[in-house]
């Protein structure tokens, strides 16, 4: 006796129609809370270079503002700390640990209209030559604003149904 295989469009169909079903909508899509969000938030300017990668990663997932009906505004804050030290009292291991509150402004009637705050942390390694720990550290502060940026887009396009 030989099983017939699904055909791998059915299961997509199926998982739509349950997802529909449940009252699931994409986000971007018709109907979605964040339909027309791309290009209407202007992010405040960045002060340094974690700053910098911050808004540049919020920009590439919401996209540059046009004419912007939102300010979202960032205060970025982050620390290291020690982890792995060897019994010859060595630093090997160090982590970032951040945090992003932000609130985000209707432009026309400059009322908060979300605000919030996210954390991360990320590890790298202080092993090795004085060059390698300092790129190892600026690599993990540019995941660390990646991180904290995606958070943060995730909970705009999250809530913006509430706030639109």
């Amino acid at each position: 006796m030989t099983r017939e295989k699904p055909l791998p469009g059915r299961r997509a169909v199926l998982a739509a129609l349950l997802l529909a079903g449940c009252g699931f909508t994409p986000v971007y899509g018709p109907g979605g809370g964040a339909e027309g969000l791309y290009g209407e938030i202007e992010i405040d300017a960045p002060r340094d270079a974690a700053g910098f990668t911050y808004v540049r990663q919020i920009e590439s997932r919401l996209g540059l503002a046009d004419a912007p009906r939102y300010r979202l505004g960032s205060e970025l804050d982050y620390a290291e700390q020690e982890l792995g030290i060897t019994s010859d009292q060595v630093i090997t291991r160090y982590q970032l640990v951040g945090n992003a509150r932000f609130t985000l402004t209707e432009i026309a009637t400059q009322e908060i209209v979300a605000s919030g705050r996210v954390n991360s942390f990320i590890s790298y390694s202080g092993a090795g030559t004085p060059v390698a720990s300092r790129a190892a550290r600026r690599d993990a502060e540019e995941r660390l604003m990646v991180a904290l940026a995606d958070q943060v887009v995730s909970r705009l396009l999250a809530t913006a149904g509430d706030w639109r």
